[in-house]
């Protein structure tokens, strides 16, 4: 799936997920970095994301020369007043209308994050209301014209018709679904196919622990011993294969690297491919 705008930076086939890292964020965000790892997943929600942590670890990699700003495809979210946690500094003022609510939670990201343009800002899930979630979209892509935004989209949304609704209200093309993709939502596929029809990048998260019937099948077991990889670096495959991103918030050296190392670790025509894809739709036994 490609980018439409071609000012925006294509995102990375894997991307480091920083949620519920806490005081060791910096170091895991850094050490991703160094992994190998180009694509970093943050929220302004304090209750799951140490966001300036992310900043820290960003800036020690740039400090070091691991990586350069326009090697990074950064992403953040906005978090509605429902997903916010009361007991903790929301990061934008409660009582503002919520396109403002939008514009101070981004603001809120590029001082956290220390850069000028975010490659990606997705609204961390539908808000009660459409008007609202419309609202909130509308903000975001004022910020986008802006140019402090490079591309939009939205998570958690597991209604297809809603998601139909967004992308035909959208000025700003909805460029991003990140969902949980696993065997607990039957794979999330008819979302899947409404990104695939509107060209929506589809990012993964929940994919490992989500699954162990998948990581524990022959057929992925097979096919990993085969290829010389872990289980879960050819679901990661799988996913590539399938035109998913998924994300990897691993805190182990070795486990990143592995991940990484899925990257063409087998095609598409591999039997095992083929029978797990028609397994997965319920189509074989």
């Amino acid at each position: 799936m490609s980018d439409s705008d071609s000012s925006a930076m294509p995102i990375p086939r894997i991307v480091y997920g920083t949620a519920w890292k806490k005081e060791r964020t910096a170091e895991l965000v850094c050490l991703a970095l160094r992994q190998g790892f180009r694509g970093i997943d943050t929220a302004c929600q304090p209750k799951h994301y140490a966001e300036p942590l992310v900043g820290a670890g960003l800036a020690r990699a740039l400090s070091e020369g691991v990586v350069s700003r326009d090697e990074v495809w950064l992403q953040t979210k906005f978090t509605s007043l429902d997903g916010q946690d009361a007991s903790q500094p929301i990061p934008y003022d409660k009582d503002a209308p919520v396109a403002e609510q939008v514009r101070q939670s981004v603001a809120v990201s590029l001082a956290n994050l220390g850069v000028e343009r975010l490659d990606s800002v997705v609204l961390h899930s539908p808000l009660r209301r459409r008007e609202d979630t419309l609202a909130a979209y509308r903000a975001l892509e004022g910020l986008v014209d802006a140019g402090s935004v490079a591309a939009l989209g939205v998570s958690n949304i597991y209604d297809a018709s809603e998601l139909a609704w967004l992308v035909g209200q959208a000025r700003v093309p909805v460029r991003y679904v990140q969902n949980r993709w696993y065997e607990g939502n039957g794979w999330n596929w008819p979302i899947y196919d409404l990104c695939k029809k509107h060209g929506i990048a589809y990012q993964s998260f929940w994919t490992l622990t989500g699954s162990p019937s998948l990581l524990a099948h022959p057929l992925l077991r097979a096919l990993a011993h085969r290829h010389k990889v872990t289980p879960e670096a050819a679901v990661y495959r799988l996913a590539e294969l399938w035109h998913i991103t998924p994300l990897c918030g691993s805190t182990n050296a070795t486990h990143m690297a592995q991940a990484l190392a899925a990257e063409h670790a087998f095609g598409a025509d591999e039997p095992e491919v083929g029978k797990l894809w028609r397994l997965m739709h319920g189509e074989e036994d």
